[in-house]
């Protein structure tokens, strides 16, 4: 299965990309995640993407189409997955395609996790992530079960992110706006596109995402929550 979740920052897309990672063995694949290991790993690729970084420039799409590429083309790649990140605007999701095509993929589902502006900027600025293996809490609606030790990997390093920081918040909603809402016109045109309200509790939403992919890809995911 092929999914992309769609949704602001603060949608709760991350949170919920684990979760089908944990529970069904659904890869969550991060943009960011990649850039940090071809970076580690010191690739051509990384190399050039640091360049950019290192500059306080984004990395142009073309290079970070190469950097997916370079892992969905790795020989152990499982055949499910679920982009979580990316793509951001329209031209990186005609991109992705072009990719998904060349490598005889396609996407099956794009689902929107649609929230209202005033609780995104609540869950923003009390998201906090695990630095070791990028886990989602937040201060008020997902706390680890032990404080500061992260659930899954068991790192003490659980931090906020600076774009996390409510000064920089509403800029990231505009650019968002702006930017990545066309992609749903998109998706909806190649009859993909679903939404689910995000401001549900966490197992509702993730039983409304788990609907809608066994009525899309006709399987039959079984969701039994802890």
């Amino acid at each position: 299965m092929h999914i992309l979740f769609l949704g602001p920052p603060g949608s709760g897309k991350g949170t919920q990309s684990k979760i089908l990672e944990n529970k069904f063995g659904i890869l969550q694949i991060s943009t960011g995640d990649i850039l940090r290991k071809a970076i580690e790993n010191k690739t051509d690729l990384g190399n050039k993407a640091k360049s950019f970084m290192d500059e306080g420039k984004l990395v142009p799409d073309n290079l970070m189409i190469e950097l997916i590429k370079e892992v969905f083309s790795q020989e152990n790649f499982t055949d499910n997955w679920l982009m979580d990140g990316f793509p951001r605007t329209l031209n990186q999701a005609v991109a992705f395609d072009n990719l998904l095509s060349e490598l005889n993929k396609k996407l099956d589902v794009a689902i929107e996790v649609d929230v209202n502006k005033d609780l995104l900027i609540k869950r923003i600025t009390g998201r906090r992530i695990c630095r070791n293996c990028q886990a989602p809490y937040h201060i008020d609606f997902k706390k680890p079960k032990v404080d500061d030790i992260c659930d899954y990997c068991g790192s003490n390093d659980i931090y906020q992110r600076n774009d996390d920081k409510e000064e920089v918040v509403l800029n990231r909603l505009k650019v968002y706006k702006e930017q990545t809402l066309p992609l749903i016109d998109y998706y909806k045109k190649k009859n993909i596109y679903f939404k689910v309200d995000g401001s549900k509790n966490i197992d509702e939403i993730t039983s409304e995402i788990v609907t809608i992919i066994n009525k899309k890809l006709n399987i039959n995911l079984s969701l039994k929550m802890d």
